[in-house]
């Protein structure tokens, strides 16, 4: 697993525990960082989940607009909170962050949702993303 692909995890860690526990999700990041600073190459996934959690702090109001809208009715409140943490760090990527390809924003996301929630969360965030792709292409 890449050292991005292990950021994306530890983002979506992150901010699902923030919003489970009503905690800031950078600070459980620089716990879990602590914690397991003896691991090797762990500065370079920690920084880039910080890019992520902080990114996506600073653009929430829009990046959850998105998403919304790309939904296709399905409000945000309605949505299992480890899919909408995937969908928002993915959206993150490919609103915010030009170095990473849509495609492997999109890619990465459904890997997520394959291995830590459901076949069908998989199709559905995939589906998401694209349509937040296409629009931001149409801009």
């Amino acid at each position: 697993m890449s050292a991005r692909s292990k950021a994306r995890k530890r983002a979506v860690d992150a901010l699902f525990a923030g919003n489970i526990r009503s905690q800031d999700p950078s600070e459980l990041l620089e716990q879990t960082f602590k914690q397991g600073q003896v691991r090797q190459n762990q500065e370079e996934i920690f920084d880039y989940a910080r890019a992520l959690v902080n990114g996506f702090g600073e653009h929430q109001a829009a990046i959850d607009s998105r998403i919304e809208l790309s939904s296709q009715g399905w409000r945000l409140d309605r949505m299992p909170t480890l899919d909408l943490t995937i969908l928002r760090v993915a959206s993150f990527e490919i609103l915010y962050n030009d170095e990473v390809p849509d495609a492997v924003a999109i890619a990465e996301a459904k890997n997520l949702a394959e291995e830590y929630s459901t076949d069908e969360s998989a199709r559905f965030i995939s589906g998401i993303l694209h349509s937040i792709s296409k629009s931001k292409q149409a801009l």
